[in-house]
């Protein structure tokens, strides 16, 4: 028995027909010096799915901060929308879900960067509020709270923070021309 086709949840061809509509009020409101035309709803719907969808997909589905790369998923398809160029493509299903997938990779980087901050700074208020209370005059019973920093999770992923941003740096520096300056002003 032959396979029902399935209905996808973004018909291509009507998102390709109302992007070069949309594109073509865009041109002549630009040619008359008017207000750029307001996207159309169909449009907003089908970046809404196709975000809301790729955050599904099993190497978005389990981060706490998926709203945010939704949202972020589709102010980046609206501040490029204008980049879709339908004599180069008839796919804006594609175009804009590559946009989306770059944008949930910027906003998870984003978050890794957040969490390592915040574990820094937890770890030096904890160090320094243990150095400003132990001044001897501790009453009995009086006990600090304990918090464990040194999870093998978090030390794994400091670890390789730490490592992917001195690769970063390294590379900056050598695409200035820059790998043989050190950090204090000396060459090698």
């Amino acid at each position: 028995m032959p396979r029902a086709k399935s209905e996808h949840y973004v018909d291509n061809k009507r998102l390709y027909a109302e992007m070069v509509e949309y594109l073509n009020g865009v041109k002549e409101a630009e040619e008359s010096d008017s207000q750029p035309p307001r996207i159309p709803e169909y449009i907003g719907e089908c970046l809404l799915k196709i975000s809301t969808r790729l955050s599904t997909k099993p190497n978005f589905i389990n981060y706490t901060y998926r709203d945010e790369m939704i949202s972020d998923g589709i102010e980046n398809c609206i501040n490029y929308i204008g980049n879709f160029n339908p004599e180069k493509s008839t796919n804006p299903f594609a175009y804009f879900t590559q946009i989306i997938y770059y944008a949930f990779l910027r906003r998870i980087q984003r978050e890794k960067k957040q969490l390592y901050i915040k574990h820094k700074s937890l770890e030096r208020s904890v160090i320094f509020d243990e150095l400003a209370t132990t001044d001897g005059n501790k009453e009995q019973g009086d006990q600090g709270a304990y918090i464990n920093l040194d999870t093998p999770y978090m030390n794994d992923f400091v670890a390789n923070f730490e490592k992917k941003e001195e690769e970063k740096k390294q590379a900056r520096k050598k695409k200035k021309g820059l790998e043989n300056f050190v950090e204090d002003d000396k060459w090698r």
